[in-house]
């Protein structure tokens, strides 16, 4: 057949039949005669019709409905990015029919992201795209949109119990073992480094995990990586704290630490007069001011907007063109300097 692009309207008059008996064919739904069912199903076949989606969408005033649960940049300055990729995704699929909606939560409290949570669970939602920060209460989620079927998709950070779902994000034990190779390439064999884990969360701990497996690969003394936790619910609490650890690590050589929150270690620290090698997480902007400062040496680029915008743009095109979910997507690890940094920033 030639190249032309046919029509619902075309394949009922070649076929002898309703536009009515096609679309029951095509959609599987409502009776059809044998006859006409192989009528049908032979012009099909040699127009190789493939029915528009969106077309489908638009005319039968189709709205399909993403509720994105993350938590609040105005709180933790990490998400900005990700709320401008999904405002960059919602932009481009609107005029298809998908509305998207944020519902944002205090990523320090468990109740906000309940309460976050089941208005999202409220709001007549196709899917729920979530950053799950909060491990158990995610895992609740997670069965309540099973009881609804409502699908359920990742990004970020991933939990295990949570199976079948959709993942966007990155390979987070791989980060650790990145963080440890640029370390490993800066300090001498016996020197001390430290994990640092900042208001710290499930996920972090994957990171610790790589981190730690790359040296005992190597035949670490295992007493060489240490790896303390802070809390900054308190900003007196967390400078003393600080304060603490360094005095009692004097001969400490390097960190890591496993959030966006280098700025803060590096802030405090100045206080001491320490300086040690620095390796962080994400482009926020003090991360990127320490990094051309020099006072932090890496960061590991987690791309939260193009995480973002590839879970909205994956799920628009799941309701849209029915194409199939991959059960995980895993992003590329970039690590950033301040020789580089330029690139990467908008």
């Amino acid at each position: 057949m030639d190249s032309k692009k046919y029509t619902i309207k075309d394949v009922a008059v070649l076929a002898g039949v309703s536009t009515g008996t096609v679309d029951r064919v095509l959609h599987k739904r409502g009776k059809v005669s044998h006859k006409a069912l192989e009528k049908v199903s032979q012009v099909l076949k040699e127009l190789d019709f493939k029915p528009n989606p969106i077309a489908r969408s638009l005319k039968n005033n189709k709205v399909y409905k993403i509720a994105v649960l993350l938590p609040d940049s105005t709180i933790d300055p990490f998400w900005a990015p990700a709320r401008k990729g999904i405002k960059s995704a919602t932009e481009e699929f609107k005029v298809f029919g998908v509305l998207v909606e944020e519902f944002l939560y205090n990523p320090l409290e468990k109740r906000s992201f309940i309460k976050k949570s089941q208005e999202a669970l409220s709001s007549n939602t196709d899917v729920i795209l979530m950053a799950p920060i909060f491990q158990k209460e995610s895992i609740k989620i997670y069965q309540l949109c099973k009881e609804r079927k409502v699908l359920l998709a990742l990004f970020n950070n991933n939990i295990d119990s949570i199976e079948g779902e959709f993942f966007i994000g990155q390979d987070l034990v791989q980060c650790g073992r990145i963080g440890a190779g640029l370390i490993d390439k800066m300090v001498q064999k016996k020197d001390k480094i430290a994990i640092v884990h900042i208001n710290k969360e499930p996920h972090m701990q994957l990171k610790e995990n790589g981190f730690k497996n790359y040296f005992l690969e190597k035949g670490l003394n295992e007493n060489r990586v240490i790896s303390h936790s802070f809390s900054t619910s308190i900003e007196r609490d967390f400078s003393k704290d600080l304060s603490s650890f360094v005095n009692s690590n004097e001969d400490l050589k390097a960190i890591f630490v496993t959030n966006s929150k280098s700025y803060l270690m590096v802030r405090e620290l100045e206080k001491h007069t320490f300086k040690c090698i620095m390796v962080g997480f994400d482009l926020i902007d003090e991360n990127i001011k320490y990094l051309e400062a020099g006072k932090i040496d890496f960061l590991i680029h987690q791309k939260p907007r193009r995480q973002a915008y590839l879970g909205i743009g994956y799920l628009a095109e799941f309701f849209l063109f029915g194409k199939k979910l991959p059960s995980e997507k895993l992003l590329p690890i970039d690590i950033i300097t301040s020789e580089n940094i330029k690139y990467h920033i908008k």
